[in-house]
């Protein structure tokens, strides 16, 4: 029986390629996504047309689009063996120039989103006793970058999920790790998917020109790094293609997949890793 996959956010970027590659690959593959008969009808009408791909409708930032169509899958398939995370929003600006209002929408998807899709999935993965959750974070899921603070701190927020959630639910056999992307050139990344960004103009003005031109340096720094190292959408998708066939008990908690950080995210991770298990210890004595 081909396993039952439910991706978020497969209008465009990741989430559309890891449709793709998943159904490729034979899998059964829900495709989230809202508006499917509005703004994304394109893109759903283009995934439809794949085979073992179901379009669904749904707002992960909507409590009752959640819910409705986790049931609707549950109530088709019976089961739900790999939820991926993936739907998001970006945002660029300075962090005094984002108004609350502003936050709150960004973390209404990226943070609360993820635990809406947690909270329908994990009934179903815990009658099973078995399932997979995959979330993608950040490359710089560990620190953060200045104009991006906002987006930066929503990640954090998912890998603390991801963490914590593994423990939480080892009883159940449902693994959950965090995919850490760097900077790739998808719709997030070149302008053409609207972000989440500091909104409030006069704040922004207040701190100068010398800001405008630290953010611009900054970000084409980091186009050029894409452009560098060739970074292609598809490893993510491939990635999540990796994680989903190895077998159960094998997954890491985190997966790096960021050529430009020249393997200093996998030396972050480690020493991380290592830091809290000394901090374990010295609680527990």
């Amino acid at each position: 029986m081909a396993q039952i996959i439910v991706v978020t956010g497969t209008s465009t970027g990741f989430g559309k390629l890891t449709a793709k590659t998943l159904a490729k690959a034979g899998y059964t593959v829900i495709a989230g996504m809202r508006g499917v008969n509005g703004k994304n009808a394109a893109a759903a009408a283009e995934l439809a047309k794949h085979e073992h791909i179901e379009v669904s409708e749904m707002d992960i930032s909507d409590d009752g689009s959640v819910k409705s169509a986790f049931d609707a899958i549950v109530r088709k398939h019976g089961r739900i063996d790999v939820l991926v995370n993936n739907a998001a929003v970006s945002g660029f600006g300075l962090l005094e120039g984002y108004s609350i209002e502003q936050v709150r929408r960004m973390f209404e998807v990226n943070v609360y989103g993820v635990l809406r899709t947690y909270q329908a999935v994990l009934p179903i993965m815990r009658e099973q006793r078995s399932g997979l959750i995959i979330n993608i974070t950040s490359g710089a899921s560990g620190h953060t970058l200045p104009f991006m603070v906002p987006y930066f701190a929503s990640k954090f927020v998912v890998e603390s999920i991801t963490e914590g959630a593994q423990a939480e639910l080892a009883d159940f056999n449902i693994e959950n790790v965090s995919i850490q992307p760097g900077v790739y050139p998808t719709e997030m990344n070149d302008g053409s998917k609207a972000g989440v960004g500091a909104d409030r103009a006069e704040v922004v003005a207040a701190y100068g020109p010398g800001a405008q031109e630290r953010f611009n340096a900054l970000g084409a720094a980091l186009f050029g790094k894409m452009a560098k190292f060739k970074m292609d959408p598809q490893t993510i998708a491939d990635g999540i293609l990796q994680l989903i066939e190895m077998e159960p008990g094998t997954r890491p908690l985190r997966l790096p997949l960021d050529a430009i950080a020249q393997g200093t995210d996998k030396e972050f991770i480690r020493a991380r890793a290592e830091i809290k298990a000394k901090w374990l210890a010295a609680y527990s004595e």
